[in-house]
């Protein structure tokens, strides 16, 4: 079996290197994928060896442009590619237009498509992100849900359960395997290794980026005099040079910078990131990677959005939305400082993401339905059976598995009262409410 893998941005590649890890122990066929999104060759190369991963096969190097520009661009590379390649599946993961210009072009080219972090929703068409992630999801063979949530919101767009596989996000594979690299090496980035973290209180990690916030000024405005009124923490900043820039414009910058408790610091290398993670008592980030790794290394994270992709870890207890308000902003800091059984139970909050084996789950679900024929796309042999969609209380002792095989039919939700459950195999219907395709 050959596995071709899509990798844009560093997020992307981060959270596919455990993946990467495990196709390779299982000595199956891999061909990486690069599209250059951001980062020079030169650079991008040293990523791929500080993560201890293998360099790419093939980098496009699309660089930076216009959204279109930027997928039509990397279409037409990556369709070279599997033509000459001929895997039999490709995988990409999360929302990039990386992610969007392989979805396309592999579905087109009849060749399964596995979409890593599927399912994810902000309700919001706005976000590129949100497009990317739906048109991925439509192209999808296979898809590795982070979680139930996820996943129900699938089924809700009337996607078939059995192309689903929950495996929990490799982000806690790699926040673990990559901490663990992390610790071997010495931090690079001069202007952090001068922090002495075991003599610093209150210490808070944050990150902006997003164009709903440091475009704004009233809400750039609200978060900055958030940071400018906690005096009592220290906090550090990495700034995105987007950032800084959009700081300047708005005459910002300067009295930030002014400021003893901020210390505005170099953009970051992923594993100096992750170190700077660690060590801090909370993540103020508008950033939806973040949520994720906030919550898997125990940080209590406030959120600098009005809705997120991640809702699993609010109501995990990890994460709070906050938005751009001074108040709530100040108030939420304050109350995780200063109330040791409120930060605990943030500390403490479940992960909705796993255990750090989601990178098996994969691989074996890949095998799975590679040795079971279900990766083959092709055009149907058959004339199509009617069916009908139905809905229905079930009144007998019966498993979803059981109903489907019995009736002929394909569950795409159960319903228990108000709640909306995933169809696993083993879940007995009675009493509960389903919508199904009775096939003829």
């Amino acid at each position: 079996m050959k596995i071709a893998i899509v990798l844009g941005t560093r997020p992307e590649i981060i959270k596919m290197a455990p993946i990467i890890d495990e196709i390779t122990k299982r000595d199956m066929d891999v061909v990486l994928i690069h599209t250059g999104q951001h980062y020079d060759k030169e650079m991008s190369d040293n990523f791929f060896k500080d993560l201890e991963i293998p360099l790419p096969d093939y980098n496009i190097s699309v660089g930076s442009a216009s959204h279109g520009k930027q997928t039509g661009l990397v279409m037409e590379g990556i369709e070279d590619i599997l033509i000459n390649e001929k895997p039999d599946i490709v995988l990409v993961q999360g929302d990039t237009n990386a992610v969007l210009a392989g979805s396309l072009v592999a579905a087109k080219l009849h060749i399964a498509v596995g979409h890593v972090e599927a399912g994810l929703r902000s309700f919001d068409d706005t976000m590129p992100e949100e497009i990317n992630r739906k048109v991925s999801d439509v192209c999808s063979a296979m898809y590795f849900i982070p979680t139930e949530d996820a996943a129900i919101n699938l089924l809700a767009e009337n996607i078939s359960h059995k192309k689903m596989i929950i495996t929990g996000n490799s982000v806690v594979d790699a926040c673990f395997r990559h901490l663990e690299i992390a610790k071997k090496r010495e931090i690079e980035e001069e202007s952090l290794r001068e922090i002495d973290f075991d003599n610093l209180d209150n210490v808070i990690t944050l990150t902006m980026h997003r164009a709903e916030n440091v475009d704004d000024e009233t809400r750039l405005k609200g978060i900055i005099n958030a940071l400018k009124e906690l005096t009592e923490t220290n906090i550090i900043f990495p700034i995105h040079p987007r950032t800084q820039k959009t700081l300047q414009n708005f005459g910002l910058y300067d009295e930030l910078d002014s400021l003893d408790h901020i210390h505005m610091v170099k953009p970051l290398g992923y594993l100096d990131f992750l170190v700077l993670q660690s060590n801090s008592d909370l993540i103020l980030t508008d950033s939806g990677g973040l949520q994720e790794e906030a919550i898997t290394l125990d940080v209590p994270a406030l959120t600098l959005r009005y809705n997120t992709e991640r809702p699993e870890t609010v109501t995990a207890g990890g994460n709070i939305l906050v938005g751009a308000d001074t108040d709530v902003i100040v108030g939420f800091v304050r109350k995780i400082l200063e109330d040791d059984d409120f930060a605990e139970s943030m500390k403490s909050a479940k992960n909705p993401y796993g255990d750090g084996t989601s990178a098996i789950r994969t691989l074996d679900a890949i095998e799975k339905f590679y040795e079971e024929g279900l990766l083959t796309i092709e055009a149907p042999d058959d004339i199509m059976t009617s069916f009908k969609r139905k809905m229905a209380v079930v009144n007998e002792d019966i498993t979803v598995a059981e109903f489907e095989d019995r009736y002929c039919a394909l569950i795409h939700l159960v319903y228990n009262n108000e709640e909306m459950l995933f169809p696993h195999d083993d879940l007995n219907l009675k009493n509960l409410m389903i919508a199904y395709d009775k096939y003829n």
